[in-house]
């Protein structure tokens, strides 16, 4: 039988190297698969693996591959590692995927817990080969690794073991996930931020604490997950897609969202995979040597983040040997170069694999950082933006827009930067009008909150490209970041004199705000201003370097850039304590609010591209960011934007009519808990409805009001050079074009909303 699709050139510029351990590991792993029942021992009357199985699917090769330096002990607990989870995989299918039976699927997992104590012994006896053999394992493991390091692999086994339900749930309803939420739960359940901890044992360094949850210490890691998910949806579609009916899998997600072929769709995987290294090694190369320095990360522990880094590089290249190799994938139509290792060896060919993979993406690459600023776009139509709920204005609206030009002076925004805001722009802008359809039955005092919040995260996001990214100030800019988390004291701390505007708003908004929090909900709302703000720093690195965006670092990136955590973070707060910390964490919730924030985040793009890419020679909008990785043009791009939002916006319906019910049985939650999250679920709608009637009312996006405040603008006026396409018509670019899109009381700390590019 034919392969469904050719694999794609893959981009792997570091060889893979065997670990010489490798027959004392596949000796090892026999007898310990063994003596966990693993082989020959039917479960509910199955037999999982024989022998035969375990070895020609050979998880010693893949461990002595992607692990080549670890010592002999060490590879035979990491092989036996990756023999418990594979195994897990493949008995979790033939028990519960194949017959799709939830309520046990969820008690099987919830034993699981049992058998990885943060900190004490393990109590429970194991009852089949998963438990037997997940008891023996962490036994062996956690005692030379810090509670921080205990308590970051339990995360990430409990999600890669849990999330298996929501492959389960949407085979069970024939759902296929949209790419963004796919991408965000492939991480999870496919189980490499798991490798990635494993990782940190193998080279015996472990990140530091300091830095674990930093920026760029979650996108290596992310960037590694992705890279190596979607690597395997490549070589497993055939038996996943084809034979096990599996709905997880990103080149089936590519090939039904973009309507395309299973060739071209497993191209633009390939594509988004190579994006995501390239951005693995730009967090590596540019984000993490200054990371240590401003945390004063020790010389040893520095020497153990690069080994990390290392490992993690060690672990895709591997790991793309053994996919070549292993019988349990589909690896028989190998592209010429890809690196089979039944081809010619040594350091002369492995040089020239490297050089070949180079050369096949550096087009790629350069489209990222060759994009030609103040181009003439134009109107570009938008795509249809399907809005289900019905919008409401607040009653209070009209005094609301002159509180807010009456604050805005007093703050000193109007005026204080020739040009940038003046009176007649702050009532164009009519920030009122958004915060009035977000919180439409908000009190006046409450609504006047929610709008100076909203003026001063966007005069903010205003004033940071005109002060620092025209003259490449990122010490400025830091300095000015760091400045304004000091205006947000946790516990009466002395403040600095404000000598600006965006202090002075932020000074004022903290105390209106803050104030009345419990301490903990004090530092929560900080660390989400924190977030914003550090993130239009974020947007001036990519600035000053020309560099358009990874999609998948841009969309997680603009959540922040675009105060969608404050905004959750201050209506969380408004909830009381009715509805547990954990329930918050659930798949349900965060399904509800990333859909919700997506959409909204997506609406701004769409209405200001004309306004960012023509007038302020942006690259951080979206519509951009589709351009770039697909090499279309914008009109194909904008309508890739709108299936993404439809497919956001169903995601959202689905977590309100589905996932809300099922998670409140699953936690049992009492009335009180499941109408205030019924009521969050409201206020989002309001905050989507609110967003989208602001962008069609106000005057921020239109092209004559655009033309006569950035008249000084390059884009105002003639038209610079559009730069030549790196790749011809063919290809997923041309694919595209086949595209049609498809068709409660507020409580004063419920009134952030968002700021607007």
């Amino acid at each position: 039988m034919p392969q469904p699709f050719e694999l794609p050139e893959f981009y792997m510029p570091y060889p893979a190297r065997l670990n010489p351990n490798l027959e004392g590991a596949r000796a090892h792993s026999r007898a310990w698969a063994r003596d966990m029942d693993m082989i020959d021992v039917p479960q509910n009357g199955k037999v999982i693996w024989d022998q035969d199985d375990l070895d020609s699917h050979d998880y010693a090769l893949l461990c002595s591959y992607t692990h080549p330096d670890a010592p002999g002990p060490e590879l035979d607990l990491i092989t036996d590692w990756y023999v418990w989870v594979f195994y897990f995989d493949d008995h979790f299918l033939e028990l519960f995927k194949r017959t799709r039976d939830i309520a046990a699927a969820r008690e099987y997992l919830d034993r699981l817990r049992a058998f990885m104590p943060v900190d004490g012994a393990i109590t429970e006896t194991p009852t089949n080969p998963v438990e037997r053999g997940l008891a023996d394992l962490w036994t062996r493991t956690t005692p030379s690794m810090s509670a921080d390091w205990r308590r970051r692999f339990v995360e990430s086994t409990k999600n890669l073991l849990d999330e298996s339900l929501w492959e389960l749930a949407n085979i069970n309803e024939g759902r296929l996930a949209n790419p963004i939420e796919y991408i965000e739960m492939r991480r999870k359940v496919g189980g490499a931020p798991w490798s990635a901890n494993l990782v940190e044992h193998a080279v015996g360094a472990e990140v530091p604490a300091a830095i674990a949850s930093s920026r760029p210490m979650h996108v290596l890691r992310d960037t590694f997950a992705d890279g190596v998910h979607l690597r395997n949806d490549l070589f497993s579609y055939e038996r996943e897609v084809l034979d096990e009916g599996e709905l997880s899998n990103g080149v089936l997600v590519f090939e039904k969202f973009l309507d395309i072929g299973t060739q071209e769709a497993a191209e633009a995987v390939n594509d988004l995979l190579t994006s995501r290294l390239h951005q693995f090694e730009h967090t590596a190369l540019t984000e993490v040597p200054p990371l240590l320095d401003e945390h004063g990360i020790d010389p040893a522990s520095r020497l153990g983040v690069l080994a990390y880094v290392k490992g993690l590089q060690d672990w895709q290249s591997g790991g793309h040997e053994w996919h070549m190799r292993s019988s349990r994938y589909m690896n028989n139509g190998g592209a010429p170069g890809a690196g089979v290792l039944g081809g010619p060896q040594g350091l002369g060919t492995s040089a020239a694999r490297i050089a070949r993979s180079l050369a096949m993406t550096h087009r790629q690459r350069a489209r990222s950082f060759t994009h030609v600023p103040f181009q003439q776009v134009g109107h570009v139509s938008h795509p249809p933006l399907r809005m289900p709920f019905k919008s409401r204005l607040s009653p209070h609206l009209e005094r609301s827009r002159e509180n807010a030009v009456s604050w805005s002076h007093k703050m000193g925004i109007i005026d204080e930067v020739p040009g940038l805001w003046d009176e007649e722009k702050t009532r164009a802008y009519d920030l009122a009008l958004c915060s009035s359809g977000i919180h439409p039955d908000a009190d006046l005092e409450a609504l006047d909150l929610s709008t100076h919040w909203l003026v001063w995260g966007t005069y903010g996001d205003d004033y940071y490209p005109v002060l620092f990214g025209r003259t490449g100030d990122m010490a400025g800019a830091k300095a000015l970041t760091e400045r304004l988390s000091q205006f947000m004291p946790l516990d009466g701390e002395p403040t600095p004199v404000p000598v600006n505007a965006l202090e002075r708003g932020l000074a004022d908004l903290w105390e209106r705000t803050a104030g009345p929090m419990a301490p903990d909900a004090r530092l929560a709302f900080r660390r989400a201003v924190d977030d914003m703000t550090e993130s239009w720093l974020w947007e001036l690195g990519n600035q000053y370097q020309n560099r358009i965006p990874d999609p998948v670092d841009y969309i997680e990136m603009r959540r922040k850039t675009f105060g969608s955590d404050m905004t959750k973070s201050l209506c969380r707060i408004g909830h009381g304590k009715s509805v547990p910390d954990e329930v918050y964490r659930s798949r349900a919730v965060q399904s509800l609010e990333l859909a919700a924030t997506d959409y909204g985040w997506m609406i701004n793009d769409v209405f200001s591209y004309q306004k960012e890419i023509q007038f302020e020679g942006e690259i951080h909008n979206m519509v951009l960011v589709v351009q770039n990785f697909f090499d279309c043009g914008p009109e194909i791009a904008m309508k890739i934007v709108g299936d993404l939002m439809e497919g956001r916006m169903r995601q959202f319906e689905h977590a309100v009519a589905v996932e809300l019910p099922a998670m409140f049985d699953d936690f049992d939650l009492d009335t009180d808990a499941r109408t205030t999250l019924i009521g969050y679920a409201e206020e989002l709608q309001n905050w989507m409805s609110g967003i989208l009637v602001w962008h069609q009312d106000c005057l921020r996006y239109d092209e004559p009001h655009l033309r006569k405040h950035f008249a000084d603008s390059p884009g105002a006026a003639g038209s610079p050079p559009t730069p030549q396409r790196l790749r011809g018509p063919s290809g997923l670019g041309t694919a595209s074009t086949r595209i049609v899109p498809r068709q409660g009381p507020v409580s004063a700390h419920s009134v952030v909303g968002v700021h607007a590019h």
